[in-house]
């Protein structure tokens, strides 16, 4: 099993700039990005340089993982190289992880939340 790190190694991208990167990544179901959802859980680097994002999906059941997915590709494809979606369930995601700002998103949209 290869070693991870949460630090970016040189020359990649930090975390913040992988998230800015994320937030263009809008779940297609409820209109918001996955950052302000609290879909990504975690970034983490393994020893050869690839990003490892822990991400999940309001459902397991959800059928738009793939969709989730591809929009990833195109967000970071000018950032990084190389990368990996590990989809957890555990935690289960909850409401209680969505932003404030993600809050005003779906509010906007109508959500009563």
């Amino acid at each position: 099993m290869s070693e991870t790190a949460t630090e970016a190694p040189e020359g990649q991208p930090g975390r913040q700039e992988i998230e800015d990167a994320l937030a263009n990544v809008i779940d297609p179901e409820l209109g918001v990005n996955i950052v302000d959802l609290g879909l990504l859980y975690g970034t983490r680097w393994d020893d050869e340089g690839g990003l490892i994002m822990d991400m999940t999906l309001t459902t397991a059941a959800c059928p738009l993982q793939d969709v989730i997915e591809e929009q990833v590709a195109q967000n970071l494809e000018p950032l990084v190289d190389e990368w990996h979606v590990n989809w957890v369930w555990m935690p289960p995601w909850g409401p209680e992880r969505i932003t404030e700002e993600g809050r005003d998103q779906m509010r906007a949209l109508g959500f009563n939340i």
